[in-house]
């Protein structure tokens, strides 16, 4: 009979803790468990045994020093993840809709989606690219060949978001904004791999 493989604990020490001792002045137990110096640096850490790390925790309060008011102003913040917002109406009122402002990569909304089967570059040679055209940048923002299955999308897809995250490089614009492309990418092409696997019946 083959043993199961023991699942990691909620409480188990991290992987990645440094080799030192508990920062809590005093004691000498190996240092473990992460915790937030304050919630203006919470990237950057206290490392604590379990015993101190759970003391922490328990004495952990967020908002604390912060007026009602500030509070109030913290939540909405967090609600857009803290982005600018308006009122519905309030933005562009009175100015014609600007189609370039809309993220549309396979022209559906616009009504001008490439023909299916266009295969003439201008001066009337041919095209040997296999990829559809529509799906040619979405390709090679996420690095794909053609023809690609929808797992292989979307498991390069989740490589990347991991990669590009502004979480992971520490909040960096450049990588918020090429996450963006990245969504872009991935949204065009499941749409389009979806279609296929799923045609609309008539």
């Amino acid at each position: 009979m083959t043993s199961r493989t023991q699942r990691h604990r909620a409480f188990d020490p991290d992987p990645a803790a440094p080799d030192r001792t508990c920062d809590m002045p005093g004691c000498t137990h190996a240092a473990g468990y992460r915790a937030p110096r304050s919630r203006q640096a919470l990237n950057d850490y206290w490392w604590f045994c379990l015993e101190h790390v759970r003391q922490y925790n328990a004495n952990w309060d967020f908002y604390k020093g912060m007026t009602p008011g500030q509070i109030e102003a913290h939540l909405r913040a967090d609600v857009s993840w803290n982005r600018p917002s308006w009122r519905l109406g309030q933005v562009g009122r009175g100015q014609p809709f600007d189609e370039e402002q809309l993220l549309d990569p396979l022209g559906l909304l616009t009504g001008r989606a490439p023909l299916a089967g266009r295969n003439k570059r201008a001066g009337g040679r041919a095209n040997t690219d296999p990829r559809p055209e529509a799906l040619r940048e979405p390709l090679e923002t996420l690095g794909l060949g053609w023809p690609v299955s929808l797992d292989e999308v979307k498991s390069r897809y989740k490589d990347l978001a991991r990669r590009h995250h502004p979480d992971a490089n520490n909040g960096d614009r450049d990588a918020e904004e090429r996450l963006k492309t990245i969504n872009v990418a991935y949204t065009a092409l499941r749409a389009h791999l979806n279609a296929i696997r799923h045609p609309a019946t008539a």
